[in-house]
């Protein structure tokens, strides 16, 4: 049996009559979604079509909390306590555990978004009032977050499974960081590119940094993210080489 690795999306990011990326046509090539809670984007009604979206095409289910940062996508920092954060990710993690309760089906995980993504990797204070927030909501769901990181020790400190993410269409600093959003190349648009990057991940375990230097990263999940213009080609081409070589694409768990 060849490697196994999860195919996931950032997805429900539209609100009211404002739509972002193509959700739909996204699901059909990946095993994961990260539905988007309210706070960052998303909306009650976004986040119920989303997920009968997922749940009638078979597609795991997460939660994707974020800051409560509409106007900045969740992309801009905020002075937000531990306390703060636990409380609104375990606010979001619940109102999407509702919808997907609704559909009959359970929910699989939970990856932060944006900036309290990136805070949590390096902020173990912040790392873990998200996995408490994962815990209290549901003990099985799985946090997602960079391999290496808080995240990591987090899970383990609350007894929760942990699950190393890589991304196809980001730049990797030296460190194991993604590269700056405000830096030239931090983002890769070639969905060809884009899968040579992640078959190197998956199969070989390395990726090389912007720096040039060679980083060890065997993921369990990869993501491509929903609102770039290039998704669902990314992904589907992403999908077919992985398979082409063997590796079993599946949800986590």
């Amino acid at each position: 049996m060849g490697p196994r690795v999860d195919l996931n999306c950032d997805l429900g990011e539209g609100f009211g009559p404002w739509r972002m990326g193509s959700d739909a046509e996204v699901m059909g090539h990946v095993t994961s979604v990260n539905v988007a809670c309210g706070f960052h984007a998303g909306d009650p009604v976004v986040m119920k079509h989303t997920v009968e979206m997922a749940a009638s095409m078979g597609i795991a289910v997460g939660a994707h909390p974020g800051y409560p940062d509409i106007q900045g996508f969740g992309r801009r920092e905020m002075e937000c306590t531990p306390d703060e954060i636990y409380a609104f990710c375990l606010y979001q993690i619940g109102a999407l555990k509702s919808f997907v309760h609704s559909q009959g089906v359970r929910m699989v995980h939970v990856k932060p978004h944006g900036a309290l993504y990136n805070r949590g990797a390096r902020d173990e204070e912040v790392a873990s009032a998200i996995a408490r927030a994962s815990s209290d909501a549901d003990r099985d769901l799985v946090l997602v977050g960079l391999p290496d990181s808080a995240f990591e020790k987090a899970a383990l400190d609350a007894g929760i499974p942990f699950a190393a993410e890589a991304f196809a269409d980001r730049a990797y600093m030296g460190d194991g960081s993604l590269v700056p959003r405000s830096l030239p190349g931090s983002v890769i648009h070639d969905p060809e590119e884009a899968a040579g990057r992640v078959l190197k991940m998956v199969l070989e375990g390395r990726i090389i940094s912007v720096e040039g230097s060679i980083l060890s990263i065997r993921p369990d999940t990869v993501c491509v993210h929903g609102d770039t213009p290039e998704a669902v080609r990314m992904a589907q081409v992403i999908r077919e080489k992985l398979q082409e070589e063997g590796v079993i694409v599946a949800p986590l768990g």
